[in-house]
Formats: C-alpha cells, sequence, structure tokens
C-alpha cells in the first residue's frame, strides 16, 4: 500500500461488518486484547477474527501492538489497541447561550476545543454556527468522520428521524437537527439528549467503564438521569426515560415550576437553592448560585439550610435509584456539586436512610464537572452511530 492510498483510507470510514463493529467496540471499551479473545468475547471463529482485524489494521482503525505472554505454558500472544492518533470525531453541546465544541480522537481522547456564545437561540443560526466551528476545525483534521450534538431537552426518533421534540433552554420544538447538520457537513450526525450522551461517554470511556449497570445523576440548573441496564442506555418509549426530578420529597414543601408540591425539583435546582434564601430574607434579588456557595461556606444558617434540603432531595433521588435499579455505580456529576462539600454528610444519611439496608456502601462516585466534558460526549454519540450502537 503507498503511503497515498494509507492516508485515503485514514481519511474515509469504512463499511464495517457486525463483527469488525464489535472487534472494534469491544477494544475501544476494555482496551489492549489479542485476537483469541476478541474472538471468545464476540462468538466467532478465531480465521473470523483474523479477517476482521485485518480490515481494521489496514483501515489505521487498530493497530498491532507488542507481544505479551498469557497463559500458564507463557505462551506468547500479539495485542490489539485503538489507533489514537488516527481518525477524529466532532462533539457539540448547546447550552441556552453557548456552543462547547471538541474533537476527539477514536479513543475519546480531547485534541481541540472550543467555546463561544451561540449567535442566536434560532435553528438557522446555531446551524450555521456549528457548520463554520466544522469548517475551523477541519483545517487541521481532515479526517473528522461523524458529528454528534447533545442538548438538554426531550430528543426521540420519530419515523426514523432524530427530532429534538422540545428543548426548553433553546425553545425549540419538533426540530430535526442530526438531518439539518448532517446535510450541511456532509458527515453522520447524530443528536441527543446531553444527560444520555454523558452516560454512554462515562459508560464506555469513564467512570462506569466495563459496567453492565451504571446510573449517572447531574445536578446544577436542572436535575438530569441517564441509566445504562445489560450495557446499553436506556432511551425511553418517548425518550424521556429517567426524569426523576419530580420524585417527591415533602407533600408541604414549595412548589416547582409544575405545581408539584415539595417533589426534587423545588429543591435540588441552583435556583431553587438561590430561591430559598432569598425568600427566607436573605440575600435580595441580585443573589446568585455562587452567592449561595460562599454564604453556605461562610456559616450563613440560612444559605447551609437551603443546601439542607436539597441535600436531603437527592440523597432521596439516589436511594430510590439504588432500590429500584441496583447499578453497579452511580455517577454524580454537574455545575451543582458544590452541594457535596457543603452537605455531603446529608447527602450520605439520607441515601442510607432511603435505600434498602445493606452492609455494602452505597456506590457513588463524584465526577468533577467541565462543559468541555459534555461536548466529548457529543463526540461518544458519533462514535457509537458509527459502529451502530
Amino acid at each position: 500500500m503507498t503511503e497515498h492510498d494509507a492516508g485515503a483510507k485514514m481519511r474515509t470510514w469504512p463499511h464495517l461488518t457486525g463483527v469488525e463493529r464489535g472487534a472494534l467496540r469491544e477494544l475501544l471499551i476494555h482496551g489492549p486484547l489479542p485476537r483469541a479473545e476478541l474472538a471468545r468475547r464476540l462468538q466467532v471463529s478465531r480465521a473470523s477474527m483474523t479477517r476482521a482485524t485485518r480490515l481494521l489494521v489496514e483501515h489505521s482503525l487498530i493497530a498491532e501492538d507488542e507481544i505479551t505472554l498469557r497463559g500458564a505454558m507463557g505462551r506468547p500472544s500479539e495485542m490489539l489497541v485503538v489507533s489514537d492518533d488516527a481518525h477524529h470525531l466532532l462533539g457539540i453541546k448547546l447550552t441556552g447561550d453557548a456552543v462547547f465544541a471538541v474533537v476527539t480522537t477514536l479513543g475519546a481522547r480531547l485534541v481541540a476545543s472550543i467555546e463561544e456564545p451561540l449567535v442566536s437561540n434560532s435553528v438557522e443560526d446555531t446551524v450555521d454556527q456549528i457548520v463554520r466551528i466544522h469548517a475551523r476545525f477541519s483545517e487541521t483534521f481532515d479526517d473528522i468522520h461523524a458529528a454528534g450534538v447533545c442538548l438538554a431537552g426531550d430528543l426521540a426518533t420519530v419515523d426514523g428521524q432524530q427530532i429534538v421534540v422540545a428543548s426548553f433552554f433553546l425553545r425549540w420544538r419538533d426540530v430535526p437537527l442530526a438531518a439539518l447538520l448532517s446535510e450541511r457537513l456532509g458527515i453522520p450526525v447524530t443528536a441527543d439528549n446531553d444527560v444520555r450522551a454523558l452516560t454512554a461517554a462515562e459508560h464506555w470511556f469513564g467512570a462506569g467503564a466495563g459496567c453492565d449497570s451504571l446510573a449517572l445523576v447531574t445536578v446544577g440548573a436542572g436535575i438530569g438521569f441517564g441509566l445504562v441496564v445489560d450495557g446499553r442506555v436506556v432511551t425511553g418509549h418517548n425518550g424521556r426515560a429517567g426524569q426523576l426530578d419530580h420524585l417527591l420529597v415533602d407533600t408541604t414543601g414549595p412548589t416547582c415550576g409544575l405545581g408539584h408540591h415539595g417533589c426534587a425539583s423545588a429543591y435540588l435546582p441552583s435556583a431553587c437553592i438561590v430561591q430559598a434564601i432569598a425568600a427566607a430574607g436573605e440575600g435580595g434579588t441580585d443573589l446568585d448560585y455562587d452567592g449561595a456557595v460562599a454564604r453556605a461556606r461562610a456559616g450563613d444558617p440560612i444559605a447551609l439550610r437551603a443546601f439542607g434540603d436539597a441535600a436531603r432531595a437527592l440523597g432521596i433521588i439516589i436511594g430510590t435509584v439504588l432500590n429500584g435499579l441496583d447499578p453497579e455505580k452511580i455517577v454524580l456529576t454537574g455545575d451543582g456539586l458544590a452541594l457535596m462539600e457543603l452537605q455531603g454528610e446529608t447527602v450520605m444519611q439520607t441515601i442510607e436512610a432511603t435505600r434498602v439496608p445493606s452492609a455494602l456502601p452505597a456506590p457513588l462516585d463524584v465526577q468533577p464537572f467541565e462543559f468541555t466534558e459534555w461536548a466529548r460526549a457529543g463526540a461518544v454519540l458519533a462514535i457509537r452511530s458509527l459502529l451502530r450502537f
């Protein structure tokens, strides 16, 4: 194969059979493996696996690594690894006023990122802005094979097409965002709810890697929940699985935006914490979440009470998830993680008071939050889409 042919294959995503996609997926999730182990995991013959991995190597999707000794007899085994320096994906995270964009390798390693304010929240302007971002990245990376976009809202597949059914922050309804972008960019584009995308990213490349069951909870501007069962991200019939933000906490509590009395979404979102402090006559109309955190850190009793109420709401959510789903791990993240610093003990006490008694500790993994990680989750959507997973 000439150098030109090799370069062309790196810039072209090949048609992969089920065995080839399965082998690549196993290497992405579990790291270096020998051909024999791949064949065992996918339940195919060694000859079939040899043919499959040959094509993956030819297209620079995987590479042959060092030979290691395996087994009691010390038999040498050549390891296969994902080629992390070839092939790239575009990931986008949209908020109500900003776009976060990244380029990752096939192994979801971040290699470039930018952040911009949205020109506007109109669909046309947003698509145009993403097209410009893709063009800018393509000057450096000419092998971006696919893109993934994630945003807060209800997204579902309708008549075979991915649709943004509703997005509160962007004020969108029934927008075929993936199709609009795919037509403009000339590459496959997939779109999904941001929490589901982050759940998928944590399942393959983060704290939940290797878990067959996983729950992810996000706290901040809202409450998000994602779930993996039997290795698959759960979406639900209408794309709304995991809406635990209205779980009942106290029937005599304040009302949420939907009129429920005392549900989790009346206590836990950042704006509700601020509102609770302001309603007690502390802070006035100029108080924001950072100011609320500062007051609690300084020992202000009103602020600590508001964060304590939020902590109990979070503990009830996590305890209920443990009771109902029994996941291997629960990942907690989001821009409201100051709650764990201020009232982490209350969260853990409420979890233990809510869940079925167990000698095992709650499998809670608190992960730091960055918006670029959500954009990286968009790139993981693209990877999973290419592998038809």
